[in-house]
């Protein structure tokens, strides 16, 4: 269709929430995939001297992730500012956080809110009811860490750390405040735009 509307009674209320859902789910198996491998992989990279290089990376991605999805338009002096805030709060976290195994957490778990959000959004514009859209992704971010946490438990080479729920909830945290302050930042820039042009 050519409005990106699925059909009335489908379960997606468009074609961009059923891609967002898609995207989600294919970070969450990635990160459950990599379950049993997160360790020998962490090991490896550090052996080659490319751990820091591929969190670097990461965390390049996740804020490529929030901006692409936060801001589509040349951005003002207040989403630029907020935008630096939001990075200098990232690097304080980082170097908060002893191991840098501990870190690929902000990446994962930020990544997973950050689509959950924009879905929710995308099923709220196009009518659907969405109570609340921040927390919600939040919550079932946090739940996705929860049951990653889970399932370590039962994997030898892997432990379930209560730490790592508490990192998980804190990456979607910082990951939907971010998103929805560049939003937010977003949408004054063009509602002061819209009230100048009318005067």
């Amino acid at each position: 269709m050519a409005s990106g509307n699925e059909p009335s009674g489908s379960l997606f209320a468009s074609d961009r929430e059923r891609r967002l859902w898609s995207w989600t789910l294919a970070v969450v198996v990635a990160i459950y995939s990599t379950l049993g491998l997160a360790r020998t992989l962490a090991g490896v990279l550090r052996d080659q001297g490319i751990l820091v290089a591929a969190f670097a990376f990461g965390m390049v991605l996740v804020g490529a992730t929030v901006v692409v999805l936060g801001l589509r338009k040349r951005p003002g002096a207040a989403e630029i500012g907020i935008a630096l805030g939001i990075a200098a709060a990232y690097f304080m976290v980082m170097l908060r956080m002893a191991l840098p195994e501990e870190r690929t957490h902000l990446i994962e778990y930020g990544v997973v809110a950050v689509f959950i959000h924009e879905a929710l959004k995308e099923r709220a514009r196009q009518g659907r009811r969405v109570p609340i859209p921040a927390l919600l992704a939040i919550a079932a971010a946090s739940v996705v860490g929860v049951i990653d946490e889970c399932i370590q438990a039962f994997i030898p080479s892997r432990v379930f750390d209560p730490e790592d729920i508490l990192f998980n909830f804190l990456a979607a945290l910082m990951a939907v405040v971010s998103s929805v302050a560049l939003s937010w930042a977003r949408h004054r820039r063009d509602r002061v735009r819209r009230e100048t042009g009318r005067r």
